[in-house]
């Protein structure tokens, strides 16, 4: 497992934080784990496709996906063209 150290946490905030693991019945450590999973599930269930497929088999993954410009077809603009 990895570990973090976090710094210079605002007073108010570690407060929170304790009174927040005692109401659920949990350790600060605890509720802060299930904090940033919550936070990044909800992160990535709103990501772009273009977003996920960076993320999967983008360059950290030695995969250069190139850029857009390099494909035959023109990116399609769906704005209504009669508003206005």
């Amino acid at each position: 497992m990895s570990m973090l150290t976090v710094r210079q946490i605002d007073p108010a905030d570690k407060e929170w934080l304790q009174r927040e693991a005692k109401r659920q019945d949990l350790s600060m450590e605890e509720l802060v784990r299930r904090l940033i999973r919550e936070k990044r599930q909800q992160s990535m269930a709103s990501a772009r496709p273009s977003e996920i497929v960076e993320r999967h088999f983008g360059t950290r993954h030695g995969v250069d996906l190139g850029d857009r410009e390099q494909f035959s077809f023109r990116v399609r603009d769906f704005e209504d063209r009669d508003a206005g």
